[in-house]
């Protein structure tokens, strides 16, 4: 397991309503030396559909141990089922509240994918999370159980 997260790829995707967020935390995680892909959208569409940019971005974080997604969207709800059906996503979604729900996702649930609600949150709420989120370490232990049932599922 990596320790330091600025080893990690950040894969983010988005559709129109998230789209203004994530290109400001792409500029955030760069200027921060993490090494981000941008799975889109590329450009503000209101007729975009999410899944197009999500499920790529999800099946990205399943294959590397390495890797670690931020997707965007109106409520981030949408967006989390979308990346939730990629087995080994493990997505949860933040748009304000406690900062404890975001490290217990890290600590319990050991998440991949960070999906915020850009309706709900502003760039240096979101900002604070995710660096939170990408530094956050998962407490392994019992919680490793219940993570091989999630991930081994048929």
């Amino acid at each position: 397991m990596l320790t330091d997260p600025k080893h990690w790829k950040i894969m983010l995707a988005t559709d129109h309503a998230g789209f203004e967020l994530k290109e400001k935390v792409k500029a955030a995680l760069v200027q921060e030396g993490y090494t981000v892909e941008d799975f889109g959208a590329y450009a503000y569409d209101r007729d975009d559909d999410y899944p197009d940019f999500i499920l790529p971005a999800a099946y990205a974080v399943s294959q590397s141990a390495q890797a670690r997604g931020i997707i965007f969207g109106g409520s981030g709800q949408g967006e989390a089922m979308a990346a939730n059906r990629v087995r080994g996503v493990r997505a949860v979604v933040y748009y304000d509240g406690p900062e404890q729900i975001i490290r217990l996702s890290r600590r319990h649930n050991d998440a991949n994918v960070l999906s915020l609600g850009a309706r709900f949150i502003s760039f240096e709420k979101a900002w604070a999370m995710i660096r939170i989120w990408l530094r956050e370490p998962f407490d392994g232990d019992r919680h490793e159980r219940r993570i091989r049932k999630l991930d081994n599922r048929s």
